[in-house]
């Protein structure tokens, strides 16, 4: 493979793998990786093909400011671009957003502003109206729009679905394509590819519980009331101006919870590391394959990369915080505890350890107490208050042992009380050390009491 001259040329031609360890019924599974691009996803493509066309036509001066709107892998694709080509960005983004993807987007040089994700079209939070407010507001700015950028779709029109046809044709063609909508790009783009060069190919719509679009393709009824869902970067409560959903006649509603059990499924079988919109889509091409009689083969995107996601799907406590996993029940206050110390779950440290261990462990495990173990027993709590109180004006003091600084005087609650007797210990600003007998439990604090009510409303 010769050299490149730049990380653009690397956008598109991504490699097709067929599924061996899926479930697929009668057809075959194949998977286009556009989680190869070199942003990590499939809206590279359209992140070049919007910009290089208003360079074309003249819209963009030498390192003028690109604005847009994004629920997703767009932001990436465009931060990659931008950047490369001395563009300044500004994205606005909601607040659903992987930490991972606005880590990447910084990083990358990109302003990120973030907003709501609990609003819908037309209010001033929207992300893509407060997208066109600031490109309206900020001189020589230039508003990407890809929800309504024809040059948005053009990239799938003439690169996704050729390539696409040209791969399946080594195996003996293709018989339908299972993709999600956004911007609706893809399915414009490659819709308008198909009726040219593959009238036969069926189209097939995954979309996220709470999205209108459903509905719209199954039962030709457009709603204007749409729900909420933590898959990103697919799913409407409008219908974008460049969609083109004419041809396509089938449309799977996939939950949360099953995009992120597929998608993790996707991992342990194929070896594959997708986002959370592969999840949706993988689920919605299962579906559909589980239902043919008859064998077609099939393709399926994986959009991203699941890189993005380690902080969210693919982190066992977020599963739990957000009941996509399950726990036995107890019926009493270990149904609260997020991390069991019996499986070693939780962090903690020993009172010979120094503190500027207790002081790496709790900014590497996110947490602001630890529990301090001498062997099987506690023997004190250990908090950045603690550590601070101890330290401050004699950093030296680090080195020091946990036990000077740790509280050993403990409340401790019987595993037995009731959720009723954590609120005293919340409002004396301590976590509630549980306990069976002389046995450590686990810690609840706060949040890990409002992930409980929380989950009982769902």
């Amino acid at each position: 493979m010769a050299p490149h001259a730049s990380v653009l040329e690397l956008i598109g031609h991504t490699p097709m793998v067929k599924a061996r360890r899926l479930d697929t019924g009668v057809c075959e599974l194949y998977l286009k990786l556009e989680n190869a691009n070199p942003g990590g996803s499939i809206k590279d493509r359209i992140g070049l093909s919007m910009i290089e066309a208003a360079e074309k036509r003249g819209d963009l001066q030498p390192g003028a400011t690109l604005v847009e709107g994004t629920a997703g892998n767009t932001g990436l694709g465009l931060a990659l671009v931008a950047q490369q080509k001395g563009y300044k960005l500004v994205l606005v983004v909601p607040d659903k957003m992987s930490r991972e993807k606005i880590f990447n987007l910084k990083a990358m040089g990109a302003e990120v502003r973030l907003t709501r994700s609990d609003v819908g079209k037309g209010h001033p939070e929207y992300y893509q109206d407060l997208a066109a407010r600031i490109a309206a507001e900020t001189p020589g700015a230039y508003f990407i729009n890809q929800f309504g950028n024809p040059d948005n779709p053009v990239a799938h029109e003439t690169g996704t679905g050729p390539e696409i046809i040209a791969q399946m044709a080594e195996v003996g063609g293709f018989d339908a394509i299972v993709f999600g909508c956004g911007s609706s790009g893809t399915m414009t783009g490659l819709s308008r590819c198909f009726a040219r060069e593959a009238p036969g190919v069926e189209l097939v719509l995954a979309d996220p519980v709470g999205s209108i679009l459903t509905q719209y393709i199954n039962e030709g009824v457009l709603s204007d009331k749409s729900g909420s869902w933590l898959v990103e970067g697919i799913g409407e409560d409008f219908l974008p101006a460049i969609s083109d959903f004419s041809r396509v006649k089938k449309a799977y509603a996939i939950s949360d919870a099953e995009s992120f059990h597929t998608a993790r499924e996707l991992l342990a079988t194929e070896g594959i590391l997708g986002g959370s919109s592969t999840g949706t889509l993988l689920a919605a091409a299962l579906r559909y394959c589980r239902e043919q009689t008859v064998p077609k083969r099939v393709v399926v995107f994986v959009c991203d990369t699941g890189n993005k996601y380690l902080s969210k799907m693919y982190n066992d406590y977020w599963m739990l915080d957000n009941g996509f996993l399950e726990r036995p029940q107890h019926g009493d206050l270990r149904d609260l505890i997020l991390r069991p110390y019996s499986q070693r779950d939780t962090v903690v440290v020993g009172p010979k350890d120094l503190l500027t261990t207790a002081y790496q462990r709790m900014k590497l495990y996110d947490v602001s107490q630890l529990p301090v173990m001498d062997g099987e027993q506690l023997v004190g709590i250990i908090d950045e208050s603690d550590v601070l109180l101890h330290v401050y004006g004699d950093e030296a003091r680090f080195r020091d042992p946990v036990s000077v600084a740790m509280v050993s005087k403990l409340d401790r609650l019987d595993v037995k009380s009731p959720i009723e007797a954590l609120l005293p210990v919340f409002d004396r600003g301590q976590v509630a050390i549980v306990m069976d007998g002389e046995r450590f439990l686990g810690l609840i604090t706060r949040i890990d009491l409002l992930n409980y009510l929380r989950r009982r409303v769902q």
